[in-house]
């Protein structure tokens, strides 16, 4: 009984997190697909056999299907899974075409695919912006407060008082703006620039890699410098400021979704630390037995990322059409259906090649290979 419990703890937070988010998604293509004149036929929370829905007065059916784990938004003429158009539009009146997406011009069809990540990206803002308005934002003063003996800062030079001002360029102004710069540069020489005794001072320091335990049971290989900072406080802001500060977040996530996968490109980082749904519900469940407020930051987080993962210029996500749309533009017509069918088998071969090898890490992380391999041992 105890088993099951746990599970639903972990399990409940993870859909209700994903669920949101999906559903945010989702919106941005159906609204923008609306204000184009195109007709959606289903928006589905989830894929499988329908569970329950309604149709509205738009013709659309809003549904929640079996399996919780996504969804999507036909639009109508949108048959193939590849989004294939020459077949479909082909056989339409004008009147048809007028009010399919396959129809409309490069430029609406690109907003319509754009809407989805662009939604989850307002999404977050809105989140953060809400929670630094109410709750406030994390605020440590970029002040170096103590300096650990033998450290990545000690051999650079870096002592306490000095207070950093950018790192690479970036701006700083919170102490947790700068370990989150730390983390994914591990082994990577940085520019810091700083101010000590009010004189402005340029160090270079390589964060060591670190494997730190993430507070819930298991631990990440990370950069380090071996400073620590003063107390965190919590700031409440001004809508405006809040929503600033808000869209310096989402951008800070991006940010280093685009350092690690810089480096997992160039073999500066390994693949360890990708996680998939199990990971991501076992990380969502610890949260949510935090509290409320964590929670809700962290679907902002991974809102953020899954709007950036969309983007990514892979046949079968949105920056893969988006991709296809930018070639129909430069060629003056659409890919063949065989360019189209090929790309969109590569990208399906990615997505769950990718799925697959984050679903080993997620058991390998948890113990359950070590467990199941001591069994035939």
């Amino acid at each position: 009984m105890s088993e099951v419990l746990s599970v639903v703890l972990y399990v409940v937070p993870f859909l209700a997190v994903l669920t949101a988010i999906v559903y945010v998604h989702e919106l941005g293509h159906y609204w923008v697909g609306r204000w184009n004149g195109v007709q959606v036929e289903t928006f589905s929370i989830g894929f499988g056999p329908e569970l329950f829905g309604w149709t509205n007065r738009h013709g659309t059916r809003w549904k929640i299907s079996a399996l919780p784990l996504g969804g999507y938004v036909k639009f109508y003429g949108d048959a193939s899974a590849a989004s294939n158009p020459a077949e479909a539009l082909a056989q339409m009146t004008p009147e048809e075409r007028s009010r399919s997406l396959h129809g409309k011009s490069v430029l609406q069809r690109s907003a319509v695919v754009a809407a989805g990540p662009a939604a989850n990206f307002l999404f977050a803002i809105a989140i953060y912006a809400l929670l630094f308005t109410f709750f406030g934002q994390p605020f440590t003063p970029p002040v170096v407060g103590s300096v650990a003996e033998g450290s990545a800062a000690e051999t650079a030079g870096l002592r306490a008082g000095d207070r950093i001002l950018r790192i690479d360029g970036s701006t700083i102004q919170r102490f947790e703006e700068l370990r989150a710069i730390v983390m994914v540069n591990a082994d990577t020489p940085l520019k810091v620039d700083l101010e000590r005794d009010s004189q402005p001072l340029t160090l270079t320091v390589t964060p060591a890699r670190k494997d730190v335990p993430d507070g819930f049971g298991g631990s990440h290989k990370v950069g380090q410098l071996g400073i620590g900072g003063g107390k965190p406080e919590f700031i409440q802001l001004d809508p405006l400021s809040a929503v600033w500060q808000g869209v310096r977040e989402t951008g800070a996530v991006v940010s280093t979704n685009l350092t690690y996968i810089k480096r997992l490109v160039t073999g500066a980082e390994s693949g360890d630390q990708i996680s998939g749904p199990i990971g991501i519900a076992k990380i969502t469940g610890d949260v949510a037995r935090l509290s409320l407020l964590a929670l809700v930051s962290l679907m902002a987080t991974l809102s953020v990322a899954i709007g950036f993962i969309n983007l990514f210029p892979i046949p079968m996500l949105d920056g893969g059409h988006l991709l296809f749309y930018a070639l129909e533009a430069i060629r003056g017509r659409p890919l063949g259906e065989r360019a189209q069918e090929v790309g969109f088998r590569i990208g399906l071969t990615f997505v769950l090649s990718l799925f697959l090898f984050a679903t080993w890490n997620d058991l390998g992380r948890n113990g359950v290979i070590k467990f199941v391999a001591g069994l035939f041992s």
